[in-house]
């Protein structure tokens, strides 16, 4: 189990890192749109959810992978994350704007570093419990969907607070 909790806090760190890194990617690309699709395109609740994300479904393989044998119940423990820590950036950032009645950078950094870090945490904890094993279908339907829902709304966003850029 060590070495499944060293990859664990590895893919963590890493996520931490690329998703920050991604912030800045499309106007690093000159405004790409295919690097658009997979990293933040402006300043909006709904872009900022690519910041785990992206990173987490690409790291995910290498888990799976690695421990697939050993940890039958991993897909469903990394896709539970997944879909938990990304949907946690809209719903802390929401609460504590509510609260303020405004953002703040800091908290909205430190949203990003807590869904991550309990990304991952809940990942392997439903990995060694199995407890997500029989919604594993269900997960990758999800976690798919939310794909198709960041490709689409990238650059066709409904008329909806969590896809408006606040700095517009």
């Amino acid at each position: 189990m060590n070495d499944l909790k060293r990859t664990t806090v590895i893919g963590m760190i890493i996520v931490l890192i690329t998703g920050t890194l991604s912030h800045f990617v499309y106007d690093w690309t000159g405004q790409n749109l295919i690097a658009g699709l997979f990293t933040p395109v402006n300043e909006s609740v709904w872009e900022h959810m690519k910041l785990l994300f992206f990173p987490m479904l690409i790291y995910s393989p290498v888990m799976v992978f690695k421990f697939r044998k050993e940890y039958p119940c991993i897909t469903s423990g990394l896709f539970s994350g997944l879909l938990i820590g990304t949907l946690l950036i809209p719903l802390l950032y929401y609460a504590y704007t509510c609260v303020l009645g405004k953002d703040l950078l800091i908290l909205d950094i430190g949203i990003f570093i807590l869904s991550t870090v309990i990304a991952f945490w809940l990942s392997l904890k439903l990995t060694l419990s199995c407890k997500s094993q029989r919604y594993t279908a269900l997960l990758c339907v999800l976690v798919c969907l939310l794909f198709i829902c960041f490709l689409l709304f990238t650059y066709h966003a409904p008329d909806m607070d969590i896809f408006r850029d606040p700095s517009v």
